[in-house]
């Protein structure tokens, strides 16, 4: 799974559709993101020191990976996220559609750098 925290996502499927947001929480085990303003359940709380008021708050809930896809900085348009090696052997993130960087992975390994 190829998403951080911070990065830019619009909602693909279900009640969110076409929603962008910045991703606040992965979770790479469940395979879900937490997106900010997507998802939004009330939970209910009772009275009590930590929250005197009490009553309804509203929160976000993590959805699937598979519902969301990266929004590409450089066209601003949803794409798909590809894993490529530099010349120097570094692994870097990028934007399948315009082939724009998304930042490196990894440092630089000679056993990946390109022979010259």
């Amino acid at each position: 799974m190829l998403f951080r925290v911070d990065d830019q996502v619009v909602v693909i499927t279900g009640a969110d559709k076409g929603v962008k947001g910045k991703i606040l929480k992965v979770d790479r085990q469940n395979r879900k993101v937490l997106v900010e303003g997507v998802a939004k359940v009330y939970k209910h709380v009772r009275r009590s020191q930590k929250n005197p008021q009490g009553g309804r708050l509203s929160k976000e809930m993590p959805i699937d990976v598979s519902n969301v896809m990266l929004v590409d900085p450089k066209t601003g348009e949803p794409t798909r996220i590809g894993v490529r090696y530099l010349d120097d052997g570094s692994k870097e993130r990028y934007a399948k559609k315009s082939g724009n960087s998304l930042g490196k992975m990894s440092p630089a390994k000679p056993r990946y750098a390109t022979q010259s």
